[in-house]
């Protein structure tokens, strides 16, 4: 682990500058992790049943799925942690199992059962860690300023909140500057605010052209920072797009959300237009595929005020397919 990341391809350093500019990129350059028909069984259990997709360097690639779908284990595959019964995964262009040392400089791995030296201060930590990897003092410097813990260099881990820890881990992962991020759940745990906090940095990282892979059961965070998701459900894949693309492709229908005390869930289902009608806490969920003539019939018997409109999301998408569980 006394290496530092693998340097650019000497020979695309000293191409002539025309090629360079005008060749396409190596399918094999391009793609930061591939997987082929990989399977991992324990016992009768079926962890994770023929997932084949590539991430492409760069991108920001999120994995979402229920638990027990097999996230997890498909995450512990690509670094290099657990084999695969069968099936090939390539990781920057290596086979990460047997344990690849090479690779180690190149990843950064963030867990939630990520480990700290908890006497240290953060500061110190970070100045251990790079040392581990051989990457330069500074590094914890910089990095410490990258996940905004600056101000909080001199305080000892244990006496960090839980959002400052979640920083502490990024950093971690990041202080050796990776070239592939595998981050589990970063924002698990955190209150609102500290979320968003993080999904700055998380911003960050991405303008910075780094190629992360992703796991979250926020699905608002993965329809904001995700160029696209897989969805793993009973050890597959059962969609992988875009977020947009997949909402796209989803059901197209939109709901209205209306205070039950101006509107019955009787008299919501005599509106033309709406298809389905559920009444969820203090509000009348009115369900349709053409809201405008809905809105107006709503306006006419109720009124607007306090009624809400909800287009479809990534989570609709989402819930239709882990709730079926199809394929």
């Amino acid at each position: 682990m006394s290496s530092t990341p693998t340097p650019p391809d000497a020979a695309a350093e000293t191409a002539p500058g025309p090629a360079a500019a005008t060749d396409p990129v190596p399918v094999e350059e391009a793609v930061a992790v591939e997987l082929t028909d990989v399977h991992k069984h324990y016992g009768d259990t079926r962890a994770v049943d023929g997932v084949s997709f590539a991430v492409r360097r760069g991108e920001f690639f999120g994995l979402l799925g229920p638990n027990g779908a097999g996230k997890t284990t498909l995450v512990e595959i690509m670094e290099g942690l657990r084999e695969a019964d069968s099936g090939t995964v390539a990781v920057l262009g290596c086979p990460p199992w047997p344990r690849n040392l090479a690779l180690l400089p190149r990843i950064g791995l963030q867990t939630q059962a990520s480990a700290f030296f908890v006497r240290l201060t953060a500061r110190e930590h970070l100045r251990t860690v790079a040392a581990l990897y051989g990457a330069p003092r500074d590094a914890a410097e910089r990095t410490l300023g990258v996940v905004g813990l600056t101000e909080h260099g001199d305080t000892q881990v244990e006496g960090l909140s839980g959002g400052q820890r979640q920083r502490l881990a990024i950093a971690s992962a990041l202080v050796h500057e990776p070239e592939l991020i595998f981050l589990d759940e970063p924002t698990a745990a955190l209150d609102p605010q500290a979320r968003r906090d993080l999904w700055q940095v998380l911003r960050k990282l991405k303008g910075e052209g780094r190629t992360i892979v992703y796991t979250t059961h926020h699905l608002d965070e993965a329809e904001t920072l995700c160029d696209r998701v897989a969805i793993i459900v009973d050890g597959c894949v059962t969609a992988l797009d875009t977020p947009a693309k997949l909402v796209a492709a989803g059901s197209g229908n939109t709901r209205l959300l209306v205070p039950a005390e101006r509107l019955t869930e009787a008299r919501a289902r005599q509106i033309p237009g709406v298809f389905d009608v559920q009444v969820d806490g203090d509000v009348v969920v009115l369900e349709t595929t053409d809201p405008g003539p809905v809105l107006s019939a709503v306006d006419a018997v109720a009124g607007l005020q306090g009624v809400r409109t909800r287009t479809p999301s990534l989570e609709d998408v989402y819930l239709q397919l882990t709730a079926s569980g199809d394929r």
